[in-house]
């Protein structure tokens, strides 16, 4: 995706107007869900002792889950209880979606807060949620997806008539078509790789 570097103050404006009047309206009022008494928290360090914390004001109780390294973590202390996941490689322990899912099962947590990093972009670990009928605190599985791809996001947007930085985002990656839209862009640009993450 090629875009140039800065909006105006007034384009800037004009989004945010954009969006807020977007947000107006598309709010719907939520189904009343049953309150949440406990939820499970996948993730560790500062990001769960902030969750925790929030949980405890709200009169929520809290399972933690850590890897073998972490069995004396702060988090697992502030918790109401705390589950295993296995040994230290994110991949044996916090990236193991049937073992969290397992966990919450187990300690009756009605939602799964995944923090960020690990679980929290993973749409299939949202999908699994609701299909096991815990409730994944973050976007929808589809919200997800869409966001996850810069170019299917910014479709999405452009659809909605929000103001987006003029750019292309298309299939076709052939080098003189490529150049051919720069040119019509202006200059500079910035090519982003779609799929992207952390400001890539």
């Amino acid at each position: 995706m090629m875009t140039p570097r800065a909006l105006s103050r007034q384009q800037l404006r004009a989004c945010a107007q954009h969006l807020r009047a977007l947000q107006r309206s598309q709010t719907v009022a939520a189904p009343a869900a049953a309150p949440i008494e406990k939820i499970l928290v996948a993730n560790r360090g500062e990001i769960a002792c902030r969750i925790i914390n929030s949980a405890r004001r709200m009169g929520i109780k809290t399972t933690a889950v850590y890897c073998d390294a972490e069995m004396n973590g702060k988090h697992v202390a502030m918790a109401d209880e705390a589950f295993r996941l296995g040994p230290p490689p994110a991949t044996s322990s916090y990236l193991r979606k049937d073992k969290v899912i397992e966990i919450a099962k187990a300690a009756g947590a009605q939602a799964i807060h995944p923090g960020y990093g690990f679980l929290s972009e993973n749409a299939e670990f949202a999908e699994l949620c609701a299909q096991n009928g815990i409730q994944f605190i973050g976007p929808p599985a589809s919200a997800i997806t869409s966001m996850g791809s810069k170019s299917e996001s910014k479709n999405i947007m452009i659809a909605a008539r929000v103001p987006v930085i003029p750019g292309y985002q298309g299939e076709d990656q052939d080098p003189a078509f490529l150049a051919e839209q720069a040119d019509l862009i202006g200059y500079p640009v910035l090519i982003k790789a779609a799929a992207g993450g952390g400001g890539r």
